[in-house]
């Protein structure tokens, strides 16, 4: 019995009507005040202040050592953060949610998210250089321009993102709800792992978080494209399908020389023709007569072409004895000598 569970993973019958997310005044003053703190923290770096001091006792802290029990848990729970599988699972998720409502408009959301994670991150990573915990040099220093690329944090910008667009996605105001606190928890608890590890700096986590955050509410300004973008990929699609139904025939333009078609005439005898029978061939036999007998046409219905010459045909009743020489003796002849 159908469940109405298993109805829901059914393909709707028509795409849905949702609601794309706008820029509203409470968006632009969430972008505005995550921007501020984004530059504040990048400011604070730079200036060695003391957050750069805070980043030094918890690296000199260690927490790995002082909670090794945790560290195998971890190791795993990290990964919820990196590019590859978070990406895969999600694509995974968004694909059929495509595919469920007739839409393009979910994985291009998320290629759009990862674009701007990739370009607005690691151009700051690479622009500042900063190293990480492990291969600090000098206790105290900011450690920039050093050819590192840890700041922001990659992982804790992407967990913000790849968990993110679930919510950004979200059909109702309850899973968006849901999905918001499941990112947060995620893209929170992947942070601090990171620092728990001692792979990043506790300034690295806190930018990463601002970098993602600052991607989803920028993107409804990115959602033209996306709407453009599907259209065009919408519109090859249609495109390759009617070239393939269309008729190996070419269409002829109204008005057009047409191609004559002569239908095909079969050849009727005359009405003054006599019926023709079937002549066999001689020496054949018909079904049904006996073998050996030979048939032939009547000599006034015959067909000029069907008839052959035959050549003499003799039979013999019986068999008379042959001499060498070739003539025929009489069975019965006898020489007389004398009278």
């Amino acid at each position: 019995m159908r469940t109405d569970i298993f109805a829901r993973l059914d393909r709707e019958p028509e795409p849905p009507k949702i609601e794309i997310p706008r820029m509203s005044r409470t968006r632009l003053a969430l972008f505005g005040g995550t921007s501020a703190f984004y530059a504040a923290i990048v400011v604070a770096v730079l200036a060695s202040t003391w957050l750069v001091a805070l980043d030094w006792k918890l690296m000199l802290f260690r927490p790995y050592e002082q909670w090794p029990e945790q560290h195998a848990f971890l190791d795993y729970f990290v990964v919820l953060g990196q590019r590859g599988p978070t990406a895969v699972m999600v694509a995974a998720w968004l694909g059929w949610r495509s595919w469920r409502q007739h839409t393009l408009r979910p994985l291009l959301a998320l290629g759009a998210a990862l674009l701007l994670l990739n370009v607005t991150v690691g151009a700051v990573k690479i622009g500042l250089g900063r190293l990480g915990p492990h291969y600090a040099t000098q206790i105290g220093s900011a450690e920039l321009f050093a050819g590192g690329d840890i700041f922001p944090s990659g992982h804790t910008a992407n967990a913000v993102v790849t968990w993110g667009i679930l919510a950004y996605l979200a059909t109702t105001p309850r899973a968006r709800r849901y999905l918001s606190a499941l990112s947060a928890v995620v893209s929170l608890g992947v942070g601090l792992t990171t620092v728990y590890l001692g792979t990043h700096w506790l300034s690295d986590v806190l930018l990463g978080w601002a970098a993602g955050l600052l991607i989803l509410l920028g993107l409804p300004w990115c959602e033209p494209v996306i709407v453009r973008a599907e259209r065009f990929i919408l519109g090859l699609r249609d495109q390759w399908r009617s070239r393939r139904t269309l008729s190996p025939s070419r269409p002829v333009a109204a008005g057009g020389p047409r191609q004559a078609v002569f239908p095909l005439r079969v050849p009727t005898p005359a009405a003054d023709e006599p019926s023709r029978e079937p002549v066999a061939v001689v020496g054949g036999s018909r079904p049904g007569s006996p073998v050996g007998t030979r048939t032939t046409a009547h000599p006034a219905t015959a067909h000029p072409t069907a008839t052959h010459p035959q050549r003499p045909h003799t039979v013999r009743s019986e068999r008379s004895p042959v001499t060498p020489s070739g003539s025929r003796r009489p069975p019965h002849s006898r020489s007389v000598t004398g009278g």
